[in-house]
């Protein structure tokens, strides 16, 4: 039997149970949908990161709480729970490393609810200082920013993202607008222009309005803007020794923007590693059952195998079309699994820029192949080496 004999007696043989075929494939399925759709979400992630510390400007440091070691995990001092940082600390960076400072400010988060007429949202609310604007290169649409004197007096004063501020008023202009920040009255002083997606979501208003409005305890971090003729390195060093003048050197972490998203990096392509694996045992199981259904089969065909044999097909021409069999189910499974990948990808896109990478592509579909070519080998030996007699008399 040619190729084109094998495959046409092999897709006939699906067919005539289709609901068995179909059910056969599921598994790979899965699996391929699975690594396409996470791959792609992991890249997604990656690109929505590395956009948005770009659009925060260059010649960036921070600081943040709790000893971090590039690509590995945070000690128990982690920058999430622990408040190190204290505000006399950005004072003892100016003074200190005051040939590479040009701008800093602390940041001060929490999550809080937000109410403006009958909506309520519950929101991160960002405290920094006057500085911030020129640290983070932002561009105001309307309005202004808030100024010393308003950081200085804890001002209930607020600078709204872009997309947030049309989010609340629409296209009325936002300035001098109010809305409650748990059950207290905030006005809008400033809207920014469209930048990214996390910061056109931004709530914006004085550090010292957050610790002293919803009980910080600490600075979540520093971020210092250095001077453009400086060395990042050497301005890196001076802050650190700045700090170890009031701080054991594992309460703080100082990091450049590089440190942070070669940190990010690492900890996605663990996540991605792990997803794979995960999606990978999908096509295990999926593999697994296709050799559980084609055994069923050629016990099924038996007589089927051996009138064929009597009839003059070899063990190669049995052997070949139970292979095609197999390989047929995993690799129709691993289209269908990339077609349903491809259409969640295009789903989440509005969320977030996920695209798949050419690579995963050829991947998916190979490994979809070789999955029916491993267990359905076994199957196909099994249905070759059938007596054509004993076959025949098969109950």
């Amino acid at each position: 039997m040619n190729a084109k004999e094998i495959l046409s007696t092999a897709s006939k043989a699906l067919l005539l149970n289709k609901v068995r075929s179909f059910l056969t494939m599921l598994g790979v399925i899965i699996g391929v949908f699975a690594v396409i759709s996470l791959v792609s979400l992991v890249g997604g992630v990656q690109e929505y990161v590395v956009s948005s510390f770009e659009d925060l400007g260059s010649n960036l440091i921070f600081v943040v709480n709790g000893k971090i070691e590039m690509g590995q995990r945070q000690t128990a001092g982690s920058a999430l729970v622990s408040t190190n940082l204290k505000e006399k600390h950005v004072d003892m960076i100016k003074s200190t490393a005051e040939d590479y400072v040009d701008y800093i400010t602390p940041q001060s988060q929490t999550y809080q609810t937000i109410k403006y007429k009958t909506e309520e949202y519950f929101l991160l609310l960002l405290g920094v200082n006057y500085e911030a604007n020129d640290i983070f290169n932002s561009n105001i649409e309307r309005g202004r920013y808030f100024n010393r004197v308003e950081q200085e007096n804890s001002s209930r004063v607020v600078v709204l993202g872009n997309n947030l501020g049309k989010k609340f008023f629409g296209e009325e202009n936002p300035i001098g607008k109010k809305f409650k920040i748990s059950g207290k009255s905030y006005e809008v002083v400033g809207l920014l222009a469209k930048k990214s997606p996390n910061y056109d979501e931004s709530v914006i208003l004085p550090y010292t309005t957050v610790m002293d409005e919803f009980s910080a305890t600490g600075i979540t971090s520093i971020v210092v803007k250095v001077k453009d003729n400086v060395d990042l390195e050497q301005a890196q060093q001076q802050i650190k020794l700045a700090l170890l003048k009031d701080l054991k050197e594992d309460k703080f972490t100082v990091m450049t923007q590089e440190d942070i998203l070669e940190s990010i990096q690492n900890i996605l392509n663990m996540l991605t590693i792990a997803l794979a694996s995960i999606s990978g045992i999908s096509l295990l199981v999926g593999g697994i059952g296709i050799m559980n259904i084609m055994l069923v089969s050629v016990a099924e065909r038996t007589k089927e195998i051996g009138l064929r044999k009597a009839l003059g097909a070899t063990s190669s021409d049995i052997k070949n079309q139970f292979m095609a069999e197999a390989i047929l189910i995993s690799s129709l499974g691993g289209v269908l699994g990339l077609l349903l990948g491809w259409v969640t990808t295009i789903a989440i896109r509005p969320l977030i820029k996920a695209v798949i990478p050419v690579w995963a592509i050829p991947l998916a579909l190979g490994f979809s192949l070789a999955v029916g070519i491993i267990f359905g080998t076994y199957p196909a030996v099994n249905a070759s080496k059938k007596d054509p007699i004993e076959a025949l008399w098969y109950e």
